[in-house]
């Protein structure tokens, strides 16, 4: 058994168009509201193929049957192609027809043999259950489609399909009476759903594989089979007659003459997927005034079938198909065939249906409102009303599909187009907004950098005036590690840290507390966790004594100190004056630069800068 699903979607591929969604007759491909990728509900499924050929980018692909047919053609059993007359049709770049039949025989296949016989043997069959017309009107069963759209969505017409196997299900029973039980099976023809259709029968009637003719020019091409490298081959027995013309819809009729006349046959013959539906639908609900049997097919007959290849001309397959019909006919010998038909005369070729309902309940009322409203199309509740470009027949059926799960709100053109000029109208809004806050982000970009050039150019100014400076200035931080200091600290400090500063330039990141003396650095703690200043202190420091005045600059964090080397010659003291009186006149706001790279302490620097220029005034013995 097989577990593949006939149909699958590729997601990679897939460009949500829905082509797929709205050409699909019962609905069986679900749009997941999360991804909004559609997918392919198997058991909703008829295989008939539309989603296949509606989709542009080839995300949908149907299961192949090449490898199974390789391993059939190399198990060492006798294998035989069963070939639909559609073939004449597809295959007009084939000169011959026996030419043909070499090709697939090249492939490895025991017997070659024609669907056209099994197609004689079925037609037969129905001319005699419509002859024997005991008021009840039937479908034929032919098209696999059309039986799967019976079985699921009109379960309660089964009993009026005909109780007939296909012309492939017929011919597979034939040749296992005429060529042995153990003979395995590959039905070569134009349609996919016969690929599901085969799982259904096994024992005599099993199909063990099916080919469409696309896969069939796959193999000649994997193989390099070509038509000049080979000699004619015929068919094998038995060969048919006017089951030949089955491709063409009406062709299963005139095949054993079944009436047509417009004034009094018993059989309507239609096809296409729209006029499928509309047959059943109308069987259903007016057969006791139609009062005929329908010979329905999905497509416009098996010459146009899915597993046919593209863009193939209708009217020029039907053309080769008469003609190969013509050409049979002509060589045929009958009194064989007559024969042959009378030697399966007593072969079963009946089959049973399963009905399989498939249909979703209806939502109530409420919840069809509910979601009509919300697609904005309140005024559709009632009546078959809608543009139709969704897939469904109006915007209540859609509305329905997206209560079942089925489909989404995106599915509707109006309601999702009008969302999505919403969209690219707030998009473009959003856009412009960002336009602006971009300008605005780039001017404060440049403001923040000449800011920051400001800082720099002003930090180095500040720095040069520090070490201008002959007092000894230092900044440390709440570890009592040296943010800054000048040459005139360094000097005061001793060699010890002349030489740490050769490796380290300004100290910056020495411990205080390895250069100062105990009672010199704990004013420094002091100032830092009291947050108060410390004002022209006296400290011995070695032989010197220093003037010291220590400050917070920002609160628990950084204090600075000024130290002055109270022994200096007087003469040096008037120039010292002169040059701290010029520096505060003319760089007073440079020191408000550090205090605002530091937080805090403008202030204070001045201070301390005065009191530097005070202590230099008045040299001890002389204050007031």
């Amino acid at each position: 058994m097989i577990d593949e699903p006939l149909f699958r979607i590729t997601h990679d591929q897939c460009i949500k168009c829905y082509s797929c969604v709205r050409i699909c007759p019962v609905k069986a491909i679900r749009v997941d509201v999360n991804t909004e990728f559609p997918s392919i509900l198997p058991e909703r499924c008829i295989g008939c193929g539309s989603c296949y050929r509606a989709c542009s980018t080839q995300a949908i692909s149907y299961r192949s049957s090449i490898e199974q047919t390789i391993e059939l053609l190399h198990s060492g059993e006798p294998v035989a192609a069963i070939c639909d007359p559609a073939i004449s049709g597809e295959f007009h770049d084939i000169t011959d027809y026996r030419k043909f039949v070499g090709m697939i025989r090249e492939l490895g296949f025991t017997y070659v043999s024609e669907v056209s016989f099994g197609v004689d043997l079925i037609a037969s069959r129905y001319k005699e259950l419509l002859d024997n017309f005991r008021g009840k009107y039937y479908f034929t069963s032919n098209c696999p489609s059309v039986v799967a759209f019976i079985e699921k969505y009109h379960p309660e017409l089964i009993n009026n399909l005909a109780p007939l196997v296909s012309p492939m299900i017929a011919t597979a029973r034939v040749i296992r009476q005429r060529y042995g039980s153990g003979t395995r099976v590959v039905f070569i023809g134009p349609c996919i759903a016969t690929k599901d259709e085969a799982l259904r029968f096994t024992g005599e009637s099993a199909v063990d594989a099916v080919l469409t003719f696309v896969e069939l020019r796959q193999l000649f091409a994997q193989f390099n089979i070509r038509e000049s490298q080979l000699e004619y081959f015929e068919f094998d027995p038995p060969l048919g007659q006017k089951g030949s013309l089955y491709p063409i819809s009406n062709g299963i009729l005139q095949a054993v003459g079944i009436n047509e006349d417009l004034l009094s046959g018993s059989v309507i013959t239609t096809e296409g997927r729209i006029n499928m539906t509309d047959a059943v639908r109308e069987f259903e609900s007016r057969i006791d005034l139609i009062k005929r049997n329908f010979n329905i097919f999905y497509d416009e007959g098996c010459i146009m079938g899915p597993g046919t290849s593209p863009k193939g001309e209708k009217f020029l397959r039907m053309t080769l198909v008469k003609e190969y019909a013509n050409k049979r006919l002509k060589t045929l010998n009958l009194d064989d065939w007559q024969h042959d038909v009378n030697s399966f005369e007593e072969l079963d070729l009946s089959r049973q249906f399963i009905a399989d309902d498939q249909r979703l309940p209806v939502p109530d009322e409420e919840k069809i409102a509910e979601v009509l409203k919300m697609i904005e199309r309140e005024s559709h509740l009632h009546g078959d009303v809608g543009c139709e470009s969704c897939g469904y027949s109006s915007c209540r059926d859609l509305a329905i599909a997206i209560s079942q799960g089925l489909a989404t709100t995106d599915m509707c053109h109006v309601f999702s187009g009008k969302n999505r000029q919403e969209y690219i109208q707030t998009l473009r809004t959003t856009n412009e907004n960002l336009a602006k806050t971009k300008i605005a982000l780039k001017a404060s970009e440049e403001k923040a950098k000449h800011e920051q050039e400001a800082q720099k150019e002003t930090s180095e100014i500040i720095s040069t005036m520090l070490q201008k400076l002959i007092s000894g200035v230092v900044i440390v931080d709440e570890n009592l590690k040296i943010y800054q200091s000048n040459k005139a600290f360094i000097r005061i400090v001793g060699e010890e840290a002349t030489l740490i500063d050769e490796v380290i330039p300004g100290l910056v990141g020495a411990d205080l507390k390895s250069l100062l003396p105990i009672h010199f650095y704990k004013m420094f703690t002091y100032v830092l966790s009291s947050d108060e200043s410390i004002e022209n202190r006296d400290v011995q420091f070695g032989d010197n004594k220093l003037g010291v005045s220590i400050f917070p600059l920002r609160s628990h964090k950084y204090v600075g100190g000024i130290l002055r080397d109270r022994y200096m010659p007087e003469l040096q003291k008037e120039q010292i004056v002169n040059r701290l009186q010029e520096v505060i006149d003319e760089n007073f706001d440079m020191v408000q630069k550090i205090a605002y790279l530091l937080g805090e302490g403008a202030a204070k620097s001045e201070q301390m800068l005065n009191s530097v220029i005070e202590t230099y005034s008045n040299p001890p013995g002389k204050r007031q």
